[in-house]
């Protein structure tokens, strides 16, 4: 998760592999000693596969990146929303086919455990680089640390060996994962943004769920007069509240108010109406006083829990919420998906929804066993790997029909696949958030300040339009772009 934003060809501008690579080389990206490199990547098996001692395996159609059997595996995930008995389940089914020992880390501490191995030269072989402490993906592949993951593209899938790999992912997965026209991050969940609300509550309130703005801030009104918060949000992460910024603007301007801001554009945020009145609709809430109390100095944990509690009628979030507040959530909470409600002369209709690829899994270019980490990557995006992590993470993946049918997923995922379902084309995702990380950090920084009345929306735009510029200078914005 037709016209929507995330989707295109698989590269970039419909440039072939060894384009990307002659112009990655051209640019200084890669180092591209001789002609051997390409053939290497072609033929999938590359002198990296023995760095640090890993052993070499024979390249086959059915091992294109040339596996050892008895090799070791050493696996790294962000253990969030999502848990991590998936990567278990994975690591246990890898190992019994290739005879491979995995050690596994399910941790939170994503940057802190392992920006030191990848500055010792020694990172891992497969890491789930998500959640609040990531290393920035922008920041790993500007310094080279990310293999190219075109090969793992062009292998044959698992589930069909007459399919490239690339052929069985949703649209929008590889523009998802490129940086610099380089594809470097598998992004495997397919992820619905937006607003959340408990049935339960809503049905004894007698409350209809809004589609427009004006309907949210009604029942945001009702829910303060039954002594309820309106809106709560993870006040001490923004990148929660940009969530219904970004989605109002990219519904009231339509898919180019969205590229703009991808694209930075000079005029993205300053000069825009359509961003100003996006973001006077959410300090609406705020001068209003349709916050929850105390919303603004809460974790992510700790508002999405008070929500739990029926302290808000909403909160915005993506579909990993419902597993991540499973031991928080009561039983006949009945968690509903809403996607963002509409402003007035809206572009894209209510029903549209921001949904792609999310939690970016890498190979690092250093990892001992680069071969077994591709490996590990294609098994992932075949149906029996697809299937257990819908089973045990409750969410669905970017492989097309992934998901064995008989899967059956809790209420709120659910509510989400639904939700995607009536959405149809009007789907879309932005890329800024990957591409620019520090001009992502800048934007959250000047709404933490627009939610607690220390700017007023006006100066919100004044900051946001400097970040983009900012990163406009960056010389490797030339080769993100959406068309």
């Amino acid at each position: 998760m037709g016209s929507t934003s995330a989707h295109g060809e698989n590269s970039p501008d419909g440039l072939g592999r060894r384009d990307l690579i002659k112009r990655s080389a051209a640019l200084g990206l890669i180092a591209v000693p001789t002609m051997s490199f390409l053939s290497a990547c072609a033929a999938g098996g590359d002198e990296s596969a023995t760095k640090g001692g890993a052993p070499k395996g024979a390249v086959t159609k059915e091992n294109p990146f040339g596996v050892a059997k008895g090799g070791k595996l050493d696996v790294v995930v962000f253990k969030g929303g999502f848990g991590d008995d998936y990567a278990k389940a994975w690591e246990a089914a890898f190992d019994k086919k290739w005879g491979t020992t995995s050690s596994h880390l399910g941790t939170q501490e994503i940057t802190a455990k392992l920006q030191p191995r990848f500055n010792g030269g020694n990172p891992p072989d497969v890491v789930d680089d998500a959640g609040a402490q990531q290393i920035k993906l922008d920041v790993l592949a500007k310094g080279g640390q990310l293999a190219d993951l075109a090969v793992l593209l062009d292998a044959p899938s698992l589930d069909d060996p007459a399919k490239k790999v690339r052929d069985t992912l949703i649209a929008g997965t590889v523009e998802q994962g490129t940086q610099g026209g380089k594809f470097v991050a598998l992004n495997y969940v397919y992820t619905v943004f937006g607003l959340w609300y408990s049935g339960k509550l809503f049905k004894e309130k007698g409350w209809t769920p809004p589609k427009t703005w004006d309907e949210f801030l009604a029942v945001c009104t009702k829910a303060k007069e039954a002594g309820i918060g309106g809106l709560a949000h993870q006040g001490k992460f923004p990148y929660y509240i940009n969530v219904v910024i970004m989605d109002l603007i990219a519904k009231k301007g339509g898919l180019d108010a969205m590229k703009a801001i991808d694209n930075l554009e000079p005029n993205a945020f300053e000069g825009s109406p359509v961003a100003l009145a996006a973001v006077e609709a959410v300090y609406e809430v705020v001068e209003k006083g349709l916050l929850m109390p105390g919303t603004n100095g809460l974790t992510h944990t700790e508002s999405q829990t008070a929500w739990n509690q029926y302290k808000a009628a909403f909160i915005p979030s993506g579909s990993w919420l419902e597993n991540e507040q499973l031991k928080q959530t009561p039983d006949d909470f009945d968690m509903k998906f809403l996607p963002v409600p509409v402003l007035a002369d809206s572009k894209l209709p209510f029903e549209a929804i921001r949904a792609g690829a999310g939690e970016p899994f890498i190979v690092p270019e250093k990892a001992a066993n680069k071969a077994g980490g591709l490996e590990f990557l294609r098994s992932m995006l075949s149906r029996e790997w697809s299937t257990i992590f819908a089973q045990q993470a409750n969410s669905l993946t970017v492989v097309k029909d992934g998901v064995d049918p008989a899967v059956k997923l809790r209420p709120g995922t659910q509510s989400a696949v639904e939700a995607l379902k009536g959405a149809g084309d009007n789907t879309f995702n932005y890329l800024y958030t990957e591409w620019y990380s520090e001009m992502g950090t800048e934007i959250e920084n000047a709404s933490n300040e627009l939610m607690a009345q220390r700017i007023q929306p006006k100066e919100w735009i004044k900051r946001a339009q400097a970040a983009v510029d900012k990163a406009a200078k960056d010389p490797n914005a030339k080769n993100n772009r959406r068309s």
